[in-house]
């Protein structure tokens, strides 16, 4: 089974560089990864963050596609619960039409902090939460349907004027209820597991065992799956495990809910967590590390062992960086391994 790769992209802001920058690496990203036969690439929302400069997907998304001329863009994820469902099937729909058989429409949801959470909603009365989620994801998918909405419902004067078919549909998610929503609306699931390492063969297992064929144009008939992993390779374990120090010792700073510090050099970043640790290697696919680090060939013997054992063709990769010119690099390695 041959595997395929693709990227999760959230525009890293640059040491000492500015979010312009970061949007342009992106799209420097984009063209290179194309040229050495990733799959996709998919562009993050993020509200609130410093050090990371992606948060509008459905502003980049046409930017990268213009960009380039094969590879796979779109979301991972829109943030369903900060917005009309209306609105984001018109925006992926107007994506499909400009760049037809290109366009991913990655649905999620996620908080983004109390504050920023009600700075993103209209209504300042109350902090909206997640729990009409599977509603707000049975809405967007029938906009693409067609005439769903019928009888006395107001929605049935409104329509999805388009002229290609529907994006392709995508529920990402870390937890057991975005792998039972992907499972009801037989919808392809992402599953987040460079969040939630530890749940990924529970989740899968979930997705799998309650899958239905989907009622829906986007749906599927049978599960499918891509695994999304933190991934992060150069020539040596050494030099990998540096190249990534930084970016492990800013998550760590995150899950204490410090989420701007400043990211720390390599040299600063290695001192604190590493000094002679060695990094973390598969020893079993049903619990799988935070971060895949390492040399070409062992990565490579790594990642297709995760992709037999739950029966994917894809990753997904997600390998935040600061130095642009060291990223671009282990993508390339990563390719030269693995396609």
């Amino acid at each position: 089974m041959s595997l395929k790769l693709s990227l999760i992209d959230l525009s890293s802001v640059p040491y000492e560089g500015t979010r312009s920058q970061a949007y342009k690496n992106t799209i420097e990203t984009a063209k290179h990864i194309e040229e050495l036969g990733y799959h996709r690439i998919w562009l993050a929302e993020h509200h609130n963050t410093r050090n990371l400069a992606g948060r509008a997907p459905e502003v980049i998304i046409p930017v990268v596609a213009a960009a380039t001329s094969k590879i796979r863009v779109g979301s991972g994820a829109v943030l369903l619960n900060h917005y009309s469902p209306y609105k984001v099937a018109e925006l992926f729909g107007t994506m499909e039409e400009l760049f037809p058989g290109r366009i991913d429409l990655g649905i999620g949801r996620a908080t983004t902090g109390p504050y920023a959470d009600l700075a993103l909603q209209r209504n300042r009365s109350f902090r909206q939460m997640t729990n009409d989620s599977m509603e707000q994801l049975k809405e967007l998918l029938s906009w693409y349907d067609g005439n769903a909405y019928g009888g006395e419902h107001p929605f049935s004067q409104v329509h999805l004027f388009r002229d290609a078919p529907a994006p392709k549909a995508y529920l990402l998610g870390s937890s057991s209820w975005s792998a039972q929503a992907a499972a009801e609306l037989g919808l392809p699931y992402v599953f987040a597991s460079f969040i939630n390492p530890s749940q990924t063969f529970q989740n899968i297992q979930i997705y799998k065992g309650n899958f239905k064929k989907s009622l829906h144009v986007q749906g599927i008939e049978e599960p499918k799956m891509i695994l999304a992993l933190n991934v992060y390779c150069q020539d040596t374990e050494k030099d990998a495990l540096a190249f990534s120090a930084p970016v492990r010792w800013m998550m760590m700073q995150m899950r204490k809910g410090d989420i701007n510090s400043p990211v720390l050099s390599e040299a600063e970043a290695t001192e604190i967590l590493d000094k002679d640790k060695k990094a973390a290697r598969l020893l079993n696919p049903k619990d799988l590390p935070y971060h895949f680090t390492g040399a070409p060939e062992i990565l490579k013997n790594e990642l297709k062992e995760v992709a037999k054992f739950y029966e994917i063709d894809e990753i997904m990769i997600q390998m935040l960086s600061a130095n642009h010119k060291r990223r671009m690099y282990s993508l390339e390695l990563l390719a030269k391994a693995l396609l």
